[in-house]
């Protein structure tokens, strides 16, 4: 599967309010990053959750052992483009989780969506990230 062509048809489809077969377009944002290397906006389509009313995405990369893309741009420059399901668009920065509330978080994710361990495992040794979208003010 080419999943460049992938992303950019969920890309369209969801900046066009249209169902997005096989994902629940309610879980469903998109982060806009600037490349850490290129300096050019990226955007990647990604599950998400909602902690303390912010969006919460995980950088599980598919339990992949590196971490993704977007990752290593919020790391370089945490300022991002949130879009979400109900069509806002947002400034936000990134904030990753760590401690006891990265604990915490990553096991009440763990016991909605158990698929997450199993990426975990196939991650290996590399823990996978937990980062909080905060609308910037």
């Amino acid at each position: 599967m080419d999943m460049r062509a992938f992303n950019e048809d969920v890309i369209r489809r969801f900046r066009a309010g249209e169902e997005i077969e096989g994902l629940h377009r309610e879980r469903l944002l998109l982060l806009t990053t600037t490349g850490h290397r290129t300096g050019l906006r990226r955007t990647a389509p990604m599950m998400f959750v909602r902690f303390d009313g912010d969006p919460l995405v995980i950088a599980s990369n598919d339990g992949a052992a590196d971490h993704p893309a977007w990752l290593l741009n919020l790391r370089a420059d945490p300022h991002a483009t949130v879009e979400t399901p109900d069509g806002d668009r947002c400034e936000a920065v990134a904030e990753e989780l760590s401690g006891d509330e990265r604990t915490v978080e990553w096991e009440d994710l763990v016991a909605e969506f158990p698929f997450f361990a199993e990426q975990q495992q196939r991650a290996g040794d590399r823990v996978i990230p937990l980062v909080r979208l905060r609308t910037a003010s």
